[in-house]
């Protein structure tokens, strides 16, 4: 899936297939700044930032259980969202320091160092990534992933795919070659 924010015409947090397909709100009420976002892929929870609202929330990938992590005036300059194990990582805008957020007790806040002009953070881990399954976009033959000449998008699952052509190229009629 690909989770994403919006705060065009109507406030929101979405999701979709990685083909654009199925696309879904998943926040669509109580919103109106949504300006990062962060996934915890194994307890399947989506964190957001809404900086007009001045709050760090989160529900479930459903949208469910819906709860808010922190408010107040502080979280107005907040950019970027990271999370791993306990804790959220933010970046404050006005100051450039790294803010670490406990993620269930939310007024367990510390700056942990500060940086020139950081605007997004990332946690990476020596830990090594769950093995994955066999997908639909793994090379078949090399270098042609899942078949297709462009790019290769999952679907609704990890067993469907969709081909689709760089800029300036349309798919041909068996649906993997680009022209």
């Amino acid at each position: 899936k690909l989770f994403f924010t919006d705060y065009g015409n109507a406030a929101k947090v979405e999701r979709c297939d990685m083909d654009g397909m199925n696309r879904t709100w998943i926040v669509d009420s109580k919103i109106e700044q949504p300006t990062a976002l962060a996934l915890d892929l194994i307890n399947k929870y989506v964190y957001w930032l809404d900086i007009y609202l001045e709050t760090v929330e989160v529900v479930d990938y459903q949208g469910r259980r819906r709860q808010t992590i922190t408010k107040g005036r502080q979280i107005r300059h907040l950019c970027g969202l990271a999370v791993f194990e306990n804790y959220l990582y933010t970046v404050n805008s006005e100051n450039f320091s790294i803010l670490r957020i406990n993620r269930y007790n939310g007024t367990d806040v510390q700056a942990l160092a500060r940086l020139d002009n950081a605007k997004e953070i990332r946690v990476y881990q020596k830990r090594p990534q769950a093995a994955v399954r066999s997908h639909a976009c793994e090379a078949e033959p090399p270098g042609m992933p899942g078949g297709c000449s462009h790019l290769c998008l999952l679907s609704s699952s990890y067993k469907a795919r969709t081909c689709r052509c760089r800029t300036g190229f349309i798919l041909g009629s068996d649906g993997r070659s680009c022209k």
